[in-house]
């Protein structure tokens, strides 16, 4: 077993680095309240806007409170966030595209004719409008994302489903009696999840933005929680006088996004059955 797992490393370089540095971000936002050495929502007006510095690496912010800790907390807040909202949307995707790509007929129209409805939107327009009608909140958030994002999903099994609902092992199920639960469970779940999967983790980073983005619209989190995009929103009328107050929670952001991004890839050419 530890071979098999060496030589998985040894072939496969980037993604054990990738998924290293992913289960280092994890055990950041696990560890937060070791790591973090200040309370985020603590307050010392007589500590505001102090540059980065010995006492206060990543500097503060108007209130005095320590961005450096304010940023680690926030991985608590926003990584998990994104982590819910795609599992969230991969469920509920993949169950609805299985069930249109299966039964077909008005069970396909109406999931289909949902799916296109959503998609005539600008997603994040109807985010906003979703967040603003449930009332700002990082649960709202991730409600209102899902409400937006699972039909790329719902499409995505659909089309995979239709591949295979016509194959003789399939019809064999479905002749000798098996229940349609099993037959989804046995034959469509396993031949859907991979790809879904793939995509699922190509979509943390995207979804990490766009929770952020609602929080910085003021839709998302909302003060004093320490969540990255709240954080900018906070920092942005002062970007020129105190330019670490963006600085830090950006890169945060930008770092997460990317290596979550690059993950999603370097898992994918590693099952892609070309390779």
């Amino acid at each position: 077993m530890m071979e098999k797992a060496i030589r998985f490393i040894k072939e496969n370089k980037g993604f054990s680095i990738l998924l290293a540095l992913a289960v280092l971000i994890l055990l950041i936002a696990l560890l937060a309240p070791v790591l973090a050495w200040q309370d985020p929502t603590y307050s010392d007006m007589g500590s505001a806007f102090q540059a980065p510095g010995p006492g206060h690496l990543f500097g503060t912010d108007r209130l005095g409170r320590d961005v450096l800790s304010r940023v680690i907390y926030g991985t608590r807040i926003s990584v998990p966030a994104a982590l819910i909202l795609v599992l969230a949307i991969l469920v509920i995707g993949t169950v609805l595209g299985i069930v249109a790509g299966y039964f077909g007929g008005w069970v396909d129209t109406v999931i289909m004719r949902i799916a296109d409805m959503m998609i005539s939107f600008p997603g994040m327009v109807l985010a906003i409008a979703v967040a603003g009608i449930m009332g700002a909140s990082i649960q709202n958030a991730i409600i209102a994302l899902v409400v937006v994002s699972w039909t790329k999903y719902a499409r995505l099994a659909r089309s995979l489903v239709l591949k295979i609902r016509h194959e003789d092992y399939v019809y064999a199920a479905v002749t000798t009696g098996s229940k349609v639960i099993y037959i989804l469970r046995q034959y469509m779940l396993p031949n859907v999840l991979p790809t879904l999967v793939i995509t699922a983790t190509t979509d943390i980073g995207a979804m990490m933005l766009e929770l952020a983005g609602l929080s910085f619209l003021g839709f998302g989190a909302q003060p004093p929680i320490p969540e990255w995009g709240l954080m900018l929103n906070e920092g942005r009328q002062y970007i020129t006088a105190y330019p670490w107050l963006i600085l830090f929670p950006g890169l945060a952001i930008a770092i997460v996004v990317s290596i979550f991004n690059l993950l999603g890839d370097s898992l994918r050419d590693i099952l892609d059955p070309r390779s």
